[in-house]
């Protein structure tokens, strides 16, 4: 079974209003992400050893090898791309009681919390993403990766949000000024009823 790209769980237009127009989704999910799919495929087509894996077996097996950094490159922008459509929303930036909890209890409250997620995300240098994720303590903690990689191949933890700061998520929106972008995410798209049902089945 070849990996498809996901549609998006809203439409083209549903995000223009918070700050992310339908030309930034139809590049970022038509054609980056559906290029990441590609070439996935391609690497599975030529390696038996990969054939009939999920997409998580992939980014556990190839996480941290020379030459399978291609397929890790691959799968990791697949896995995470699919975690970022669920993190956005129309109806995006309000925080549902139960994970309001959790971050005061584990972050020190909201703001606390965006403050470490913005520092994160800006502190990435190139390209690479910012999470919040549920540690293997249990405890909620904003982490970032570079490039393709993810919570899932380091074994930090499970990433409940996700935030993608190549430049291709954002230039068309803000230009060069990813901190309004990121803060733009936290506040207005952010769709933290996933996060808190992610939270829950972690």
């Amino acid at each position: 079974m070849a990996f498809e790209l996901p549609s998006l769980p809203y439409s083209q237009t549903a995000l223009a209003d918070k700050g992310m127009c339908q030309e930034t989704l139809e590049l970022h999910h038509g054609k980056h992400h559906q290029a990441y799919v590609t070439a996935l495929n391609g690497f599975v087509e030529k390696n038996d050893a990969l054939k009939g894996k999920s997409l998580e077996e992939i980014v556990k097996l190839s996480f941290g090898k020379d030459d399978m950094a291609p397929v890790f490159n691959n799968a990791g922008q697949h896995w995470n791309h699919i975690l970022f459509w669920k993190a956005l929303s129309p109806k995006g930036g309000a925080i549902p009681g139960a994970l309001e909890k959790k971050i005061k209890d584990d972050l020190g409250g909201v703001d606390a919390f965006k403050e470490a997620f913005k520092a994160a995300a800006i502190s990435q240098f190139g390209s690479g993403w910012a999470w919040l994720i549920v540690g293997k303590d249990g405890k909620l903690k904003v982490t970032k990766t570079p490039n393709g990689s993810n919570p899932l191949a380091t074994g930090e933890g499970k990433a409940i949000l996700g935030l993608d700061v190549w430049e291709h998520s954002y230039y068309l929106d803000f230009r060069n000024r990813r901190p309004d972008y990121v803060t733009n995410f936290l506040d207005k798209l952010a769709n933290y009823e996933f996060a808190e049902a992610e939270l829950k089945s972690a």
